[in-house]
C-alpha cells in the first residue's frame, strides 16, 4: 500500500481521534476490493496529489481531502446510489473523528455532487469545482493512460454485454462532449478540456 496515503490520512487525522486507524483500514479495504480496476486507491491517490499540487489555490485543501477519501468509497456497477451511500459512511465517519458540524454537511454535498457534476448555487465555489474537476482529470491524461482508463471502466461493468455497455458509455460521453466545457475552473479548462475532448471523441469512434 502507498506510504503516501497514509501519511495523508495521518496528516489529515493527526488531532482527531484513535478510531481514525480503523477508520483508515475500512476505507483501504474497500477501495481495495477486487472488483475495483479504476475506482480503486490509485484514482485517490492522482486525486490528492493533485490537491497538494493546487493546495495555495484552496480555501481548505482539508475539506477536499477529506471529499477525494470517500467519494468513491462505495462503488457497486450495478447500483444508482453509490455516491449517496459514499456521502453517508462519510458524514457517519467524520462525525466520529469530531469534525465540525459545517465540514461534515460541506463533504457530505460535495459527495452527491460527483454524481451528476453540477453544483448547487450554495455549494458553488472553486474549491468544490476544484474538486469536480480534478475528479474527472482522467479524461485529458496521454492516449495511453486514457485507453488503460477504457479498459478498467470496462472491467468493472463487467455485468454488462457488450450492446448495453457500449450504448450507455456513449451516451455518457456525448453528453461531456455537448457541454460548452467539461471543465469549470479556467484553470483546468486551459490545461484539460482540448486534451479530453479529444479522448472522447476517439473513444466514441471506437464504441
Amino acid at each position: 500500500m502507498s506510504d503516501y496515503l497514509l501519511n495523508n490520512w495521518n496528516d489529515l487525522t493527526h488531532s482527531l481521534p484513535i478510531i481514525k486507524t480503523e477508520l483508515y483500514q475500512n476505507l483501504t479495504d474497500l477501495y481495495n476490493s477486487e472488483d475495483r480496476f479504476y475506482h480503486n486507491l490509485s484514482h485517490i491517490e492522482a486525486l490528492l496529489k493533485l490537491s497538494e499540487e493546487h493546495q495555495h489555490l484552496l480555501e481548505s485543501q482539508e475539506s477536499i481531502d477529506f471529499v477525494i477519501w470517500y467519494h468513491d468509497a462505495i462503488y457497486d456497477a450495478s447500483k444508482s446510489n453509490n455516491e449517496e451511500e459514499s456521502a453517508q459512511l462519510a458524514k457517519k465517519d467524520l462525525a466520529k473523528l469530531g469534525l465540525d458540524t459545517n465540514i461534515i454537511e460541506n463533504c457530505y454535498d460535495l459527495i452527491i455532487a460527483t454524481k451528476t457534476h453540477q453544483l448547487s448555487k450554495d455549494l458553488d465555489s472553486f474549491d468544490s469545482q476544484f474538486l469536480l474537476d480534478i475528479d474527472l482529470s482522467i479524461l485529458a491524461s496521454e492516449r495511453d493512460q486514457y485507453i488503460e482508463y477504457t479498459q478498467h471502466i470496462r472491467k468493472e461493468y463487467t455485468i454488462y454485454p457488450d450492446s448495453i455497455y457500449k450504448e450507455g458509455r456513449k451516451k455518457v460521453l456525448r453528453h461531456f462532449l455537448e457541454m460548452e466545457h467539461i471543465y469549470k475552473t479556467e484553470l483546468f479548462q486551459n490545461l484539460w478540456e482540448f486534451r479530453a475532448k479529444e479522448n472522447l471523441s476517439y473513444e466514441i469512434s471506437l464504441l
